[in-house]
């Protein structure tokens, strides 16, 4: 895409309306980002693109198709740049996108939209504010936004039972959270193709934990085997390693400290070929416990 179209066009406006780039900045982002994005460097986030649009007078969409420039999906990039600040648990930088788009019409007028924004905003409540009940509340305000029970779950609307299962499993209310794990489980037997193949295997990867919680261990392992043999189908290598993992803590509570082992170990294995080393000391001491047991 050549970002330069967008940047020459928002010049152009900024021209006509009679704003210095320090004027169009105020308020949005720093002159020399304005800078950037005019010189076609960098491409503008969705919430700036919107509040830029709205300072020089004219739709967000106007920018969407311009010359030959392929048309750009405004909601898609805000839930893109949703997703990502979601999984790298900047809450904070979150919220403030949500907060933004919350004054977009894009946004407050459509449904569909709106959930995005009320689902990011429930997992704030929980993850800095804390309200693990407001969340829920929050969660199911946006899942009955679109959801009615003639029609198949959406993958948005399967996300947010995701959220809501695991706020009901931290409330230790298992048999709750096992029942929304279920609906999903359910709703995705109406999917062909996932978009998001990794709402399989966290489904499958949460029936487990509860499992574990209501003492049905091998069932656990089930859910947990059957969620790998997914992953490999689909040559995704999302949650292989707290699968193998949870297999082991399972070994572990049953007293079969041999397979245990190998399980903690290959998940070790897996942590260290994908370089995500959060875990890694707790697996590590884990391995050793097992060891001392054994001795």
């Amino acid at each position: 895409m050549d970002y330069s179209l967008i940047g020459k066009k928002i010049k152009e406006l900024r021209k006509i309306v009679g704003l210095t780039q320090g004027e169009l900045a105020d308020d949005i982002c720093t002159q020399a980002l304005i800078s950037r994005i005019e010189k076609g460097d960098i491409y503008p986030s969705a919430t700036a693109l919107y509040q830029i649009s709205k300072k020089l007078g004219v739709d967000v969409n106007y920018f969407f198709e311009i010359g030959t420039t392929p048309r750009l999906d405004y909601i898609q990039e805000v839930e893109r740049q949703l997703r990502k600040l979601r999984i790298r648990l900047k809450y904070e930088e979150m919220i403030e996108m949500v907060k933004a788009e919350e004054k977009n019409p894009i946004f407050f007028k459509d449904d569909q939209n709106l959930q995005l924004l009320l689902w990011h905003k429930g997992i704030y409540m929980f993850e800095i504010e804390k309200k693990r009940e407001e969340a829920i509340a929050t969660f199911y305000i946006a899942f009955h936004l679109t959801y009615y029970s003639k029609k198949a779950l959406s993958e948005r609307e399967m996300e947010i039972l995701l959220s809501i299962g695991a706020l009901e499993f931290i409330g230790e209310n298992y048999e709750t959270a096992l029942d929304i794990y279920n609906e999903v489980r359910q709703g995705l037997r109406m999917f062909t193709k996932l978009n998001d193949k990794s709402i399989k295997t966290r489904m499958l990867y949460n029936i487990a934990r509860v499992l574990t919680r209501l003492g049905k261990r091998q069932e656990s392992i089930k859910r947990c085997e059957e969620a790998i043999k997914w992953c490999l189908e689909e040559e995704n290598l999302y949650g292989l390693g707290q699968l193998h993992y949870h297999i082991g803590y399972n070994y572990e509570l049953e007293g079969c400290s041999e397979k245990a082992l190998d399980y903690v170990e290959k998940s070790i294995h897996l942590f260290d070929i994908l370089r995500d080393d959060k875990y890694l000391s707790y697996l590590i001491k884990k391995k050793e416990e097992i060891l001392s047991k054994q001795e």
